[in-house]
């Protein structure tokens, strides 16, 4: 066992407790791969999470659905990320993502990192359209995600 081997994080954090406002990912949408925080790594002063989404043959979401993850804001910052994985083009999303910002719909079907300061309302977020896995992030740096 090497000495740093307890700074790998290579699993999902077990009996994970999301906000009230949050949901788990249904399997046939996509899977949680890793998850760090404090109890995860003591002494993180930062929260990273990451999924993987799946392509999927449903019908597109209606608008009065309800969102995968609705309007809040945190008292950090926060960074969302979404990733295509189109080899011959990987700014292309191969979806589309609907991610409001302070009450501004984006609708965004590129490789993105977006910065949400900290008390900005954001969200709803929706995945409106996958037509190849998306990876997908979010980090901030709060010891704990809320």
């Amino acid at each position: 066992m090497g000495k740093y081997d307890k700074h790998f994080i290579l699993h999902d954090k077990p009996n994970l407790k999301l906000p009230e406002y949050r949901h788990e990912v249904p399997k046939e949408r996509g899977h949680r791969i890793v998850y760090l925080d404090k109890e995860v790594f003591p002494g993180a002063d930062f929260y990273c999470e990451v999924l993987w989404f799946w392509p999927r043959k449903v019908p597109k979401p209606k608008p009065d659905d309800p969102p995968g993850v609705p309007a809040h804001s945190h008292p950090f910052d926060e960074v969302i990320a979404f990733f295509g994985t189109n080899p011959d083009d990987l700014h292309d999303l191969s979806g589309e993502v609907e991610l409001w910002i302070d009450g501004e719909k984006h609708l965004i079907d590129k490789s993105f990192m977006a910065f949400v300061p900290a008390g900005m309302v954001h969200c709803p977020l929706r995945i409106n359209r996958i037509d190849r896995p998306i990876l997908h992030f979010t980090a901030g740096p709060a010891e704990m995600y809320v």
